[in-house]
């Protein structure tokens, strides 16, 4: 490996360790707010509610879709 292609690796792991800091950071955010319902109180549910969760957990399987290579992203 080059000095520039090392130097480049580096940078990239740092971006990329900096990227999964934050990610992880969300994804706990996540987890707390669905342990909590995301506030929502079982009384007071209504259909936007709803449609929020099943949007947010079509991301999330997009997301995993990808990572896993499964779905359209299959290889």
């Amino acid at each position: 490996m080059t000095q520039r292609s090392s130097r480049n690796q580096e940078k990239s792991l740092a971006a990329f360790l900096a990227k999964k800091a934050e990610f992880d950071a969300l994804i706990d955010e996540l987890q707390q707010a669905s342990a909590d319902h995301f506030g929502a109180s079982p009384d007071a549910i209504l259909w936007g509610e709803a449609a929020w969760l099943a949007e947010a957990t079509a991301t999330l399987k997009r997301l995993a879709d990808q990572h896993f290579r499964r779905g359209e992203y299959a290889a």
